[in-house]
């Protein structure tokens, strides 16, 4: 039987390996008729109206809403609170790697559509403007970047379990919004979003994978930028 203690890492391990595979798999299918197929599909079904997405005035504006929680400065001002937050906390590991963790995010995304240079839903469904090649969704692969890390690091912060599922289904949920908000207003297509949530959750993975193992080889070491307790931290980790 598995320690408890190796569980998570095995299962980070898991997520990241899964998401490698399911990029790789988007990647080829992209290409082929019948994943083009697929993206035309979901787009025509969420817009039988260029331009025009299913559903009332209000869910069109509460979309253009939460798609900007992708945006890069949204994140970056969520960061500076989460990292803010971290360091009072004595998280000094967790802060650093929540910053590396977002310019990596951003090197992943500019990199992977240079590579592939898809073009982007045609300009008559496109209910907000875009920017540079389509594939992967940097809005789905930085919001699932950020939002897991964060989520992440925050549990670790946090005493109770309760409170860690909190963080981490709140994490989970506002990168799946973004991602089907950036469908719904015809900036990517869904193979396009799909794999940015694929990368995204693989190098959230990846990053708590180095902090756990950061973490166990410092332990007893005293290094300075381990996590350490906060002050008012009481013993009870129920």
């Amino acid at each position: 039987m598995l320690a408890r203690t190796e569980i998570a890492p095995l299962s980070a391990f898991l997520i990241l390996a899964l998401g490698a595979l399911g990029f790789i798999e988007l990647a080829d299918d992209m290409t082929e008729a019948d994943g083009r197929a697929f993206d035309q599909a979901v787009l025509h079904w969420l817009q039988p109206t260029p331009g025009h997405p299913r559903g009332a005035w209000w869910l069109h504006e509460a979309a253009a809403d939460l798609t900007s929680l992708g945006g890069i400065a949204v994140l970056t001002l969520f960061a500076l609170a989460a990292i803010g937050f971290l360091l009072m906390q004595r998280k000094r590991l967790s802060a650093l790697l929540l910053v590396l963790g977002l310019a990596g995010g951003v090197a992943l995304s500019e990199g992977l559509k240079a590579v592939f240079e898809r073009e982007r839903p045609p300009v008559a469904y496109q209910a907000v403007e875009t920017l540079n090649a389509s594939f992967p969704s940097g809005h789905a692969l930085l919001a699932t970047v950020f939002y897991l890390t964060a989520a992440v690091m925050l549990a670790r912060a946090f005493p109770r379990r309760r409170l860690k599922i909190y963080a981490l289904c709140v994490g989970a949920t506002l990168a799946l919004l973004v991602g089907l908000t950036r469908v719904y207003l015809g900036a990517h297509w869904m193979t396009d979003v799909l794999a940015g949530w694929c990368v995204g959750a693989a190098w959230a993975m990846a990053l708590w994978l180095i902090s756990h193992a950061a973490e166990r080889w410092q332990r007893g070491r005293g290094a300075a930028l381990q996590d350490g307790l906060d002050p008012d931290q009481t013993s009870n980790t129920r």
